[in-house]
């Protein structure tokens, strides 16, 4: 072949490709207008669910921690002990959600209750909107970050309510696309951002714990490694960590002192480890017990797991911070319904970063295409709200239909002896909407302990209700109509009936 020629064909080669780069970009830029329309519906569902479920403001612990950021920004100071309460007033508790509350509150009081409705649809949204973002990262893939995030959110996003919890659900997805990035790589530099985000994280939820987890994992894993590979263990079939051992120490030191940098310090750690010795709510709460498979998502969370499973294995070199990662999480969130989310995203981003990897990703968002998409959303939140009730009549209506709001103003109008009973599950609301009646209980588990909440949920249930100290000494009673002491109550000598409607009645002793 002549020297022409050679060089005509180095030329074809090298043009090739670069032709059909460009080709591929004008075909996603035709594709761009369609992905950006499916992103804005999928967002909007998530935003029409919010606020035609009106879970915002059905939460039993709400009204607690909306009275806890009250209680801050009256007094300038956080709390020590267990204000509010009257048998648990004089123990130590932290409100370890401290941030949350202080936003909430100012929610409230900026806007009432369409404030504390709107923080809540925007939290929700904070979380499907990462899980998005992780993914796309994380796989380079629109439409993979679409479907594979619509189904992850789906099974866990709307289990809970808005709650300090969804602030760990984002910063987790932040931490860990972080740290695979920083795996996929070979960047260390990446995990340098870690220790602000523990920063924050520690001031909104006590489950920075979760993320600390990831990042001493990473940490672990690789210390195990090079200690394997020191003494001639380095199986074929593993995956070598990229990152170097002293860096990533020192990024896990940096956020376990990050994690300190607030008002409750190293206390924190305290708060966690009763959380993890506690008992007696795993058994009283259903959020708190393990997934039963009675409900379609229960499937979908073992499919999902199991998925992320075979993602991590049929790599021709296994990641053992992902294999360690998906099996301690497998671990917790089937051991209590409410850490579902544990398991998916971490699926989900296993499922996304196994993928292989496209000539040409898709292009990321311009920032004004993502400010047009939130745009888009916030209008059609709008509309919406007008044909799901969401205003302050439509709020008002379900938070009295779920608490005993006219329980408690027949009580302002009519005044009745101190002290009050109640069970938990109105706790947080009577504390907040009767807050000159000390709560004898509310879902503040941390505050009562295994002993208190076993006492309270026996007297409930009709259980020895005879030597209940606090049920024997008070002068008022409020409980939901449901509970089998309502009825027990009703023939009980010591007190008389002198409020009730469909979900609540009022005792008070003769």
């Amino acid at each position: 072949m002549t020297p022409v020629l050679e060089k005509a064909n180095r030329v074809a080669v090298e043009v090739s490709p670069t032709k059909s780069a460009v080709d591929g970009l004008r075909e996603l830029g035709r594709l761009r207008p369609l992905q950006l329309l499916t992103l804005t519906a999928l967002l909007a569902t998530v935003v029409w669910y919010s606020m035609f479920s009106k879970l915002c403001v059905s939460d039993l612990d709400l009204w607690w921690h909306l009275k806890v950021g009250d209680w801050i920004f009256e007094h300038q100071s956080l709390p020590h002990t267990g204000i509010f309460s009257r048998t648990a007033a004089n123990r130590p508790w932290i409100a370890y959600s401290w941030g949350y509350e202080a936003l909430l509150s100012r929610a409230y009081n900026w806007f009432g209750l369409m404030g504390i409705g709107l923080f809540g649809v925007i939290l929700t949204l904070a979380v499907a909107y990462t899980m998005f973002w992780m993914l796309r990262r994380l796989s380079g893939r629109f439409w993979i970050a679409c479907l594979l995030g619509g189904v992850a959110g789906w099974v866990f996003l709307f289990l809970l309510m808005p709650r300090p919890v969804f602030f760990s659900m984002v910063l987790f997805m932040v931490t860990l696309t972080l740290i695979l990035e920083a795996q996929h790589q070979g960047r260390v530099q990446t995990l340098y951002w870690l220790p602000l985000i523990f920063v924050l994280w520690a001031n909104l939820h006590i489950q920075f714990v979760y993320g600390l987890f990831l990042v001493g994992l990473l940490f672990g894993v690789s210390l195990l490694q090079r200690a394997a590979a020191f003494l001639g263990i380095e199986p074929d079939w593993l995956a070598q960590s990229a990152l170097p051992v002293q860096p990533q120490a020192a990024v896990f030191a940096a956020c376990v002192i990050a994690s300190c940098m607030g008002p409750y310090s190293y206390h924190l750690y305290q708060v966690a480890y009763e959380y993890s010795q506690a008992q007696v709510p795993y058994t009283m709460i259903m959020e708190l017990q393990s997934i039963n498979f009675r409900l379609p998502s229960h499937y979908v969370q073992l499919l999902l797991t199991a998925a992320g499973f075979f993602a991590v294995a049929r790599q021709k070199r296994v990641n053992p911070f992902k294999l360690v990662l998906l099996t301690v999480a497998s671990v917790v969130a089937y051991r209590t319904a409410r850490d579902s989310w544990f398991i998916c995203i971490p699926a989900a981003a296993c499922i996304a970063a196994s993928l292989p990897e496209k000539p040409e990703r898709d292009p990321a968002e311009r920032w004004y295409e993502s400010l047009g998409v939130f745009a888009a959303v916030a209008l059609l939140g709008l509309l919406l709200a007008r044909n799901t009730d969401f205003n302050t009549r439509g709020l008002e209506a379900a938070v009295s239909s779920r608490f005993p709001v006219d329980a408690v103003n027949f009580l302002r109008k009519h005044p009745a002896p101190d002290p009050l009973y109640n069970n938990m599950d109105w706790g947080g609301f009577l504390m907040w909407y009767m807050p000159e009646r000390p709560v004898a209980i509310d879902g503040r588990g941390d505050l009562y302990g295994d002993q208190l909440d076993a006492r309270f949920f026996m007297t409930e249930q009709g259980f020895h209700y005879e030597s209940d100290p606090y049920l024997n000494e008070a002068g008022t009673v409020i409980l939901q109509q449901r509970v089998a002491l309502a009825g027990i109550l009703k023939s009980d000598p010591r007190f008389r009936v002198a409020y009730q409607d469909p979900i609540a009645i009022v005792f008070v002793r003769q």
